[in-house]
């Protein structure tokens, strides 16, 4: 789904170099995924899969005719780290129009946290989205709903996102550390219990787990809370390798957020204070060195 993956790395890509051409790349997707994703006269979720032409392909593979409930997420996540780079009115209530209705269709908001993979149209005479394969939580699905409304609460200061980031935060906390053994589980029942049956699913390492979804939500969900909703400084650690960036620029900020929203407070080098910075732009002009540094800044919300 170029919904899910994509823009992410081309963030990272922009964030990392400053480059135009990614910025180009990054809203050429986001209008891509506005234009065609949305599907809302016929599903509350978005349609995933499609022909060359654009039109539905709802037979392959294993999607089908369903909707995946965090690729909803983090739709409306990444539309919102998009809006604070190319602000369009449209990425807003996209977003928000997507993360409503997951919150009604795609959430357990009984228990907390959100399901799977469900059938993306409701059977006549039906009331509910039905379960492809089980009511399992996931963890990646979690912190892409967890993301999502940290997001929204942070950029459109918004206390309904915020409760509902917090409750998302809270069942993710509750039930997927393995507080004995470490690491993240991979599935919990709907009612938050491990899943821990064989395969790939009762291990913390498999082909489609790794540390990704779980370090991504430590630091993002830090990075949105402190900078955005309860306006905290924070600290972040580079370790450059000499000459690896253009004109020794090194670019700090932590995620797309608003501009004018955070700026640089203080920097250090190997310990030392180091005043060769732009607060606003967010870079730090590195050192002429054969050696690796250890950069630490401080950043600011404004």
């Amino acid at each position: 789904s170029v919904g899910d993956h994509a823009p992410a790395y081309l963030i990272n890509l922009w964030l990392a170099t400053g480059k135009q051409e990614y910025a180009d790349m990054l809203e050429d997707t986001f209008d891509t995924i506005a234009k065609y994703f949305p599907d809302f006269d016929n599903s509350p979720f978005v349609q995933e899969k499609f022909y060359q032409d654009w039109s539905h392909d709802q037979t392959w593979g294993w999607q089908q005719n369903r909707g995946v409930v965090g690729h909803n997420y983090k739709i409306a996540w990444n539309l919102m780290r998009m809006q604070s780079l190319k602000p369009k009115e449209e990425y807003v209530e996209l977003a928000k129009k997507i993360a409503n209705l997951m919150n009604e269709h795609g959430s357990d908001r009984q228990r907390g946290g959100c399901y799977d993979v469900v059938e993306r149209i409701v059977p006549e005479g039906e009331k509910y989205h039905r379960f492809v394969w089980h009511d399992r939580k996931p963890w990646w699905q979690q912190e892409q709903m967890i993301l999502a409304y940290f997001i929204l609460s942070g950029v459109l200061d918004d206390q309904e996102y915020h409760r509902l980031a917090r409750e998302a935060a809270a069942f993710y906390n509750a039930w997927f550390l393995d507080l004995e053994d470490g690491g993240i589980y991979f599935n919990v029942l709907a009612n938050g219990i491990p899943y821990l049956a064989g395969g790939n699913e009762r291990g913390k390492g498999s082909h489609s787990m790794s540390g990704y979804h779980s370090f991504e939500l430590c630091y993002l969900a830090a990075v949105y809370t402190n900078l955005l909703v309860t306006k905290q400084p924070m600290d972040f650690y580079f370790k450059p390798i000499p000459g690896g960036f253009a004109d020794d620029i090194l670019r700090v900020s932590p995620d797309i957020l608003p501009p004018g929203s955070i700026k640089i407070g203080k920097v250090e080098i190997d310990g030392e204070p180091y005043s060769d910075f732009d607060a606003e732009a967010l870079t730090v002009k590195l050192p002429k060195t054969d050696t690796r540094v250890k950069v630490k800044v401080t950043i600011e919300p404004v």
